[in-house]
């Protein structure tokens, strides 16, 4: 599986894509412009890669959302959050015939990775929490949502990612717990969902339990007497990107990609410039062609081609993803969850019409996979359809100076928008605080908060709708550990 430059299939990628008779490719954000582009863009592919092609997308939900032109849904913790498998079902539905109407065939989701480390840098409000059987139960839902629809689920990222605290887009993660701690916590919704998943994504994480040397996409231990000896799994394995550090900065390119087919992956994720694309296809074409390995390949390529066959990548033109802007809408704020102070005090809004201190940053960035969150001038703007808004946009949450803002007599909302938790914000005192990303930034302000698990327009209109007054916060804490949240 490769990207591709742009959102156009040019006369040079399209040579390059026959020559080595590649199959699958991942979409990114640089091939998004519109749905009609999008449509034509994936025809083209399967003009070029066959019957068989993979069309790949990060369609998760939340931040991990690369088409700005769809109704946007939530992310899993806000489902998980809301708490109803059943709207989960509908949501990942909603999601696959969105990919369905241009002919995307994959996506790469659910994330079945329980997130109980508060300083996870790189999964957090992507799981849909911090207990194993919650998120069992709303992956399988997630699962069947896509599968009824006509797109390939991808579970990820196997056999783990939610307690890290390094993000292995940029280092190679490692984590030490027991057999039977994995068993219990990060590989039970893997191992319970096995029937329901034609696809798993691995970690480029060492789990010493597992296999001490190698991260788990590397693995033969892991990925074929884990996973096909010992669970006895028969789908797809395609690894994360190799272009990530975890792998990139440790192993290499072309030994890499290698070395993942050997340990059991069907498709390898050669990501980046073409160069670097070129060095793992010509170590991957010589695993290919050598004769000890032909049954492997072709169980492999059998795997793959049945994949794309149970679901086609072609366009049904006559979906229209904007017939489901009121179910994830609804989904949104059915996940608006409220946290109260160390006092017990629970979140209330000002008074509609009032003046109230806005305290936001500035321009967030993206990072990363995830994509950048709403600025404050537009999050002053919105909240101006409810209060009279005056504004403090910072660049540095460090220099803000919280005594002097609580004197200056206004009711202070603070909005955080950050994906990573901010150790500057330890010590903030507002009288609101609207947790618009990360909800474990709950934990760092001691504030009555509001929880939206995303920042998104339908994320931002719920918690406007609940400042109106119209609108509860029914959510549950899904980011909380199960004995933390049963106390």
């Amino acid at each position: 599986m490769v990207d591709i430059p742009g959102p156009d299939l040019d006369a040079e990628t399209a040579a390059y894509l026959r020559e080595h008779g590649i199959g699958a490719v991942c979409l990114f954000g640089k091939n998004v412009v519109s749905a009609e582009q999008l449509r034509r863009l994936c025809a083209d592919l399967r003009g070029v890669m066959g019957e068989h092609a993979l069309i790949a997308i990060d369609h998760e939900g939340g931040a991990i959302t690369r088409p700005e032109f769809w109704p946007f849904a939530p992310s899993a913790m806000g489902l998980g959050a809301a708490n109803d498998p059943q709207l989960t079902e509908e949501v990942n539905a909603a999601l696959a015939r969105q990919l369905r109407s241009v002919g995307i065939n994959w996506n790469f989701t659910p994330v079945l990775d329980v997130n109980v480390n508060p300083a996870n840098p790189v999964i957090g409000d992507r799981a849909y929490g911090s207990d194993a059987a919650r998120v069992t139960r709303h992956g399988q839902a997630a699962l069947a949502g896509h599968t009824r629809e006509g797109v390939a689920p991808c579970a990820k990222h196997f056999p783990g990612h939610g307690d890290t605290h390094q993000d292995s887009h940029l280092a190679l993660p490692r984590v030490s717990k027991s057999r039977a701690e994995l068993d219990a916590g990060e590989l039970a919704p893997f191992l319970a969902l096995l029937p329901d998943t034609p696809a798993i994504m691995t970690a480029h994480i060492v789990y010493d339990a597992l296999d001490a040397e190698s991260p788990a996409t590397l693995s033969p231990r892991v990925l074929t007497g884990l996973l096909r000896e010992e669970w006895g799994y028969g789908g797809v394995i395609v690894t994360d990107s190799m272009g990530m550090q975890a792998i990139d900065a440790n192993y290499g390119r072309g030994e890499a990609a290698v070395q993942a087919l050997r340990a059991g992956a069907d498709l390898v994720m050669a990501l980046g410039r073409r160069e670097v694309q070129e060095q793992t296809l010509a170590a991957v074409a010589e695993y290919l062609h050598a004769p000890a390995h032909r049954a492997d390949v072709a169980a492999k390529l059998g795997r793959l081609q049945a994949l794309a066959r149970r679901f086609p990548a072609q366009a049904d033109t006559a979906l229209d993803p904007q017939t489901d802007a009121a179910l994830l809408s609804e989904a949104w704020a059915r996940g608006l969850t409220a946290w109260p102070d160390a006092q017990g005090r629970p979140p209330q809004p000002p008074a509609p019409g009032s003046k109230v201190l806005l305290v936001a940053w500035r321009q967030p960035q993206r990072e990363t996979v995830s994509e950048a969150a709403a600025d404050a001038q537009t999050l002053a703007r919105e909240l101006g359809q409810v209060y009279d808004v005056e504004l403090l946009a910072f660049d540095d949450a460090a220099q803000l100076d919280w005594a002097a803002l609580r004197g200056r007599g206004l009711p202070v909302i603070l909005a955080s928008t950050f994906r990573h938790r901010q150790a500057a914000l330890v010590g903030a005192r507002p009288d609101l605080h609207l947790a618009l990303y990360n909800p474990y930034a709950v934990l760092d302000v001691d504030a009555p908060a509001v929880l939206s698990y995303g920042f998104r327009p339908q994320a931002r209109a719920a918690v406007l709708g609940w400042l109106r007054g119209e609108r509860e916060l029914a959510g549950e804490a899904a980011f909380l550990a199960p004995t933390v949240a049963d106390c």
